[in-house]
């Protein structure tokens, strides 16, 4: 069946919002843990997780996620879109597909950042990993994106930088794309053995209309 859909992950697909992680970690590390390198490779690889989830698998105190909450809200000035994104998402809306935000951030958080960049109305939803049951890796998110949005697994992409996203991606039925632009190492995504690869924005366009991309 075409392709009506459209689920995005948010950071490393949407939005670089690496340096402003790695700010934030650091701070909500030394606050709650105290000194010594934060362990921000380690957390970088748990990455579309949500973060009282990674926490918990990196047995870390979940004090952490107040102060790197706080840290992502003063420093989201500094968050940038990818490029091309914005006009991927403007072409996509002018071809009448459905576009929703499923991160692994909290719903509150995903939608203040895109609003602050301006591109929150261009999706019909944004959900984020405190708004279904299982955070992903659990298909809870697609499926209530879907839900949503109207349309079933075959006429549906997500769109993801992490391995968690793909497997949620999967678990959901829909098709299951990688996206190679962001910080993710490009070797566990491939491993993952992704539907579709995508390496800059633009290629999205093609593959909807049903070109095929090595």
């Amino acid at each position: 069946m075409p392709t009506k859909a459209i689920v995005f992950d948010l950071d490393g697909v949407l939005v670089d919002s690496f340096g402003v992680m790695r700010q934030a970690f650091t701070v909500a590390y030394r606050e709650v843990v105290g000194p010594g390198e934060p362990p921000f490779a380690e957390y970088s690889k748990h990455l579309g997780r949500y973060f009282p989830d990674i926490m918990r698998i990196m047995g870390l105190p979940l004090a952490m996620q107040e102060p790197f909450v706080r840290e992502s809200y003063r420093l989201a000035d500094q968050v940038r879109m990818f490029d091309g994104v914005p006009d991927l998402l403007r072409s996509l809306r002018a071809g009448r597909f459905g576009l929703a935000v499923a991160t692994g951030k909290s719903g509150p958080r995903a939608r203040s950042l895109l609003d602050g960049l301006g591109v929150l109305a261009l999706f019909e939803h944004v959900l984020g990993s405190d708004e279904v049951a299982n955070a992903k890796p659990a298909p809870d998110i697609v499926l209530r994106a879907m839900e949503l949005l109207g349309v079933g697994p075959d006429e549906t992409m997500m769109i993801g930088d992490a391995v968690t996203d793909l497997t949620s991606a999967r678990a959901a039925g829909v098709t299951a794309v990688a996206a190679l632009w962001g910080e993710s190492d490009p070797a566990d995504l491939l491993a993952a053995e992704p539907d579709a690869i995508l390496h800059t924005p633009g290629e999205l366009l093609a593959l909807c209309r049903g070109d095929s991309l090595a």
